[in-house]
């Protein structure tokens, strides 16, 4: 077991706040252009259809984990799938962790790099990024915790400002037909990117950093819940202001939705919506960083796992910054890690909890239940 260099617990109010400003800021990036290459305007029902497919390996997730009080799912795949297989299975979680970490980190440098900072080298924008995200994950998951929670409320509002607008600037009708190209493609389409709700797989790494397990299991189901409505809610806005067509020639759509709507006279209203999504990014990949050097350190015995901090950011910005071509090239990598992960998201889970059940796992636990 190596989490003893906790500095600290959390409760569900940041667990849940770290959970929505992670996996909601995929609003704000190339996630939804995936999403509307395939399903055109009916692109909006997808994180519904998403969260139905995600329900069961939540479920059994939270399951086999609760079993396990003071162990992270690294100490749990190890334990049921033992050191040979556990290894391996812990191996690939880290690969496709640190591939989404490089990936996301360099298509959020592009969009600053892009929209924001056009003049300024992008060897600054990427040091940068990774330098205040591995600052923030040394100080530990307590203090990421704290952070999101202090300012999810001013960030969420921006993103609701911003939403109400777009709603108001927007034609309704350009979300008809509601189901695009058919609800079946809808459904099929929806399926192959369920992995886009796979951080909540890699939540189980700070399961023991909980105060209570209870709040493992509310906090998923809430901030599951927050996510899919809000996203749901982004997509369609964008279509309503820009049609499936328009936004399909674009890389960021909300981006491009901050800068097109109006408040009057006031003109470059981004500026004002700019800092809010940027500290949810600096949030972002803390978290991410912290979650891939708590892997690492499970793979290789490391007690001070957070020390690989610096080191886990240098080799991001170094290995993000090689695509020439970026915009394009990491949409496709993003793209294709999204196949991938997905049959380990729903998969996983299952076989652990088959392995608890095997072991009789369940059992001890009712038993230690009723001492």
């Amino acid at each position: 077991m190596w989490m003893e260099d906790s500095k600290g617990k959390i409760g569900i109010k940041e667990f849940i706040a770290i959970i929505i400003l992670t996996i909601g800021t995929k609003l704000t990036d190339d996630t939804t252009v995936i999403l509307y290459k395939q399903m055109e305007n009916a692109a909006w029902m997808s994180p519904f259809v998403i969260c139905a497919f995600s329900i069961l390996p939540i479920f059994l997730l939270i399951k086999v984990m609760n079993i396990y009080e003071n162990k992270n799912l690294a100490d749990v795949i190890n334990q049921l799938f033992g050191r040979f297989f556990g290894f391996f299975t812990v191996m690939i979680l880290w690969f496709l962790l640190f591939s989404a970490l490089t990936i996301d980190s360099a298509v959020y440098t592009d969009i600053i790099s892009t929209m924001y900072f056009e003049k300024t080298p992008v060897i600054m924008i990427y040091g940068l990024l990774m330098l205040v995200s591995a600052f923030g994950a040394k100080k530990g998951i307590e203090h990421i915790g704290s952070v999101a929670w202090s300012v999810i409320f001013w960030i969420k509002l921006s993103l609701l400002a911003a939403l109400i607008l777009t709603f108001m600037q927007g034609e309704i009708l350009f979300l008809f037909p509601i189901f695009g190209n058919g609800a079946w493609e809808v459904v099929k389409e929806s399926s192959l990117r369920t992995s886009l709700n796979a951080e909540f797989l890699y939540l189980g790494l700070i399961f023991p950093y909980l105060k209570n397990k209870k709040d493992y299991k509310k906090g998923t189901w809430i901030a599951l819940a927050i996510i899919t409505t809000e996203l749901s809610f982004s997509l369609a806005a964008f279509i309503m202001l820009f049609d499936h067509k328009g936004i399909q020639l674009m890389d960021f759509p909300f981006h491009e939705t901050i800068r097109y709507i109006e408040i009057g006279f006031l003109e470059n209203i981004e500026t004002f919506f700019f800092p809010f999504w940027l500290i949810a990014s600096f949030i972002r990949f803390a978290f991410y960083l912290y979650l891939t050097a708590i892997l690492f350190g499970s793979l290789f015995s490391i007690r001070n796992f957070e020390h690989l901090l610096p080191i886990i950011a240098t080799l991001v910005v170094f290995l993000g910054i090689i695509p020439e071509n970026p915009t394009f090239t990491i949409f496709k990598l993003r793209e294709s890690l999204l196949f991938i992960t997905t049959p380990i998201f729903i998969i996983l889970p299952f076989l652990l909890w088959a392995a608890a059940k095997l072991k009789g796992e369940f059992k001890n636990e009712k038993a230690k239940a009723s001492d």
